[in-house]
Order: C-alpha cells, then sequence, then structure tokens
C-alpha cells in the first residue's frame, strides 16, 4: 500500500496525472469543441440556402460554437454530399441535401460518388417545398378534372413546363401524368421562374412551379392554379385543393431538404443536433420567414428522416423508370 502512495506521489510530481493525453482519454471535449461545417448542395440566394442561413445563427448560439456555410453546388447535389461521405464522422462536417441527390439521383445517374442511404446517418428534415400545377388562363379547364379530361381528348398535344431535367418539379410532372395516364410533351427550363413566365406568356399552356415564381401570378390571375402537389392544402393558397382530393388519390410530390452527417458519426451527436435543429424549425419567427420563402417546415426526427429517405428512393425509383428518365 506504501509503494502504491510512493508510486502516486511521484506521477503528480513529474506532472504524468495531468499530461494531456491522459486527460483527454478520461474525459474528451463535449461535442461541440470547435465550430461546425455545414456543406449546402445549392448555390447562394435559393431558398434552401436561405433557410440555413436563417437556421445557423439560432443554432450556433445554441450550440455554443459557430456553424459556418459551405456552399458547394453542382450535379444535382452530387458534389457537395460526396464531400461530407469523405469526411470524419465527429459533427463537425455536416450536409444539407435535397431530394434529388438523397433519392432520385441514383435512379437519374448511371454512377453516384456515394451511396445515399449507406454513406449518410440522417440528422432531420429542414422543409418541404410545394408546387402548383398552373396554366394559362386561356385553357378552358378550371379544375384539375376537367384538365385531365382535356389532356386525355387530345394525348401527346399538351405540353408542360418543369424547373429542368431531374429536378423535383420535372418529377412531380411524371408522376402526375403516369397517375393520371396522361401523355404530355415536358418542356424543360432552366429553374420555375422562366417555366412560370413562359407560361403566363401562352409559350407552354401548363407547367409545375414552385410557390415564389408563381404566387403573385396566381394571386392577379395571370395563372390558374389547378392544384398544389403537396399532401395537404397550403396557407398561402388556401382554396387551391390539392392533387390527391381533386382526383388522384395518393398523388405527394414535394421537394424537401434536410441535414445529413458521415455514416459514423455517433450517435449522441446527431441526438444532440436533431435537438437543436428541431427547436429551430418550430419558433414560430422562423417558421413564418420559411413560409414566407414558399418551404414548409419539417421538422422531425432521425429516424423519421432515414424512413422518409428509403421511401422517396423507392417511390422515384418507379416513377423514373416508367418515364425513362436519365441525366448524364
Amino acid at each position: 500500500m506504501k509503494t502504491f502512495a510512493r508510486a502516486l506521489g511521484l506521477l503528480a510530481a513529474t506532472g504524468l496525472l495531468t499530461a494531456p493525453g491522459l486527460v483527454s482519454a478520461q474525459a474528451p471535449d463535449p461535442f461541440p469543441a470547435k465550430p461546425i461545417r455545414m456543406i449546402v448542395t445549392f448555390p447562394p440566394g435559393g431558398s434552401a440556402d436561405a433557410v440555413v442561413r436563417m437556421l445557423v445563427p439560432r443554432l450556433g448560439e445554441k450550440l455554443g460554437q459557430p456553424v459556418v456555410v459551405d456552399n458547394r453546388p453542382g450535379a444535382g447535389g452530387n458534389v457537395g454530399l460526396q464531400a461530407v461521405a469523405r469526411s470524419p464522422g465527429d459533427g463537425y462536417t455536416l450536409g444539407v441535401g435535397a431530394a434529388g441527390a438523397l433519392s432520385a439521383n441514383s435512379s437519374l445517374y448511371a454512377q453516384m460518388p456515394f451511396d445515399p442511404i449507406k454513406d449518410f446517418r440522417p440528422v432531420g428534415m429542414l422543409a418541404a417545398i410545394p408546387f402548383v400545377i398552373v396554366g394559362h388562363p386561356s385553357l378552358e379547364a378550371r379544375t384539375l378534372p376537367q384538365l385531365i379530361a382535356m389532356a386525355r381528348a387530345q394525348p401527346g398535344k399538351l405540353s408542360i413546363g418543369h424547373g429542368g431535367n431531374g429536378t423535383a418539379m420535372h418529377l412531380s410532372s411524371a408522376l402526375f401524368a403516369q397517375m393520371a395516364q396522361l401523355k404530355l410533351v415536358e418542356v424543360p427550363y432552366r429553374g420555375s421562374g422562366p417555366a412560370a413566365v413562359d407560361t403566363m406568356a401562352g409559350q407552354v399552356p401548363l407547367a409545375v412551379v414552385d410557390l415564389p415564381s408563381s404566387l403573385q401570378q396566381i394571386k392577379a390571375g395571370k395563372l390558374t392554379a389547378f392544384a398544389v402537389t403537396s399532401p395537404q392544402r397550403l396557407p398561402m393558397l388556401p382554396e387551391v385543393p390539392t392533387v390527391a382530393e381533386a382526383g388522384l388519390p395518393g398523388y405527394d410530390a414535394v421537394g424537401w431538404f434536410g441535414v445529413v452527417a458521415p455514416a459514423d458519426t455517433p450517435a449522441p451527436i446527431v441526438t444532440r443536433l436533431n435537438a437543436e435543429i428541431t427547436a429551430a424549425l418550430r419558433d414560430e419567427h422562423i417558421q413564418a420567414a420559411m413560409r414566407n420563402l414558399g418551404v414548409e417546415p419539417a421538422p422531425g426526427t432521425p429516424q423519421a428522416f432515414e424512413d422518409y429517405i428509403r421511401s422517396e428512393t423507392k417511390k422515384w425509383s418507379q416513377v423514373i423508370k416508367t418515364a425513362n428518365i436519365k441525366l448524364e
């Protein structure tokens, strides 16, 4: 016993009991101990980027460390998420990915730089982006059933614009055509705005567009809103029915984006991040600001987000295969 006590005294005298390596091994720094990088797979200025920048000050305050936004767009979100997949699973590199890169791209691209299911640990969904099926006011159809009947009467004659090949708007349009048994001519645009503008001008009779590019035109009567693609009606357009209630039960097609971490990120870190993200998304001021951008807050658990990614991947795989949509 005396020998053990002398040994302890010797260790204390030499400083070995308080050596940095021994302290860190016994009591690791609590997460987070340094700034967190959030790789956003969209360019600055879009709605998803705006939502993230709306959240990061709140997250930084609650986590006690800055959350730094790193925009890395490209290849439908694949570029940014590839960087996340290759990062250490320590909670200090997160990614904000959308429906494309996390569910549809695996069916759209012949090769993927990551596995959306195996290479990430879902942290939480951030928002859903509902779309609107709109038409030029000159169309005789005023309701979705009337539009479907008109399109069936002239297969291959009506064209429908959307925000670009492989986008959530394109897939929403393809799902609509498949469920309604329509033959429409798909017209891709570089974004929702140009599609809405050409529909107002009569260049295309129909389009699937987002709220920011169409809401004011719908209110002004410059576009006819036939239905919204989300499963519930939208607070901004309460009078416009959903596609499901207007004639196609089960139809549900929205854009969405959420936060993921590298696959080997520890569960306690994911739980902590999800708790702070969820609290921010439930703040009424943040919710109001998000809705002004045309997106719906969608807080939830990591498990719920993982289940949603899996179900969306399965759904869009079938839609893409049926429509024979491919991207290079």
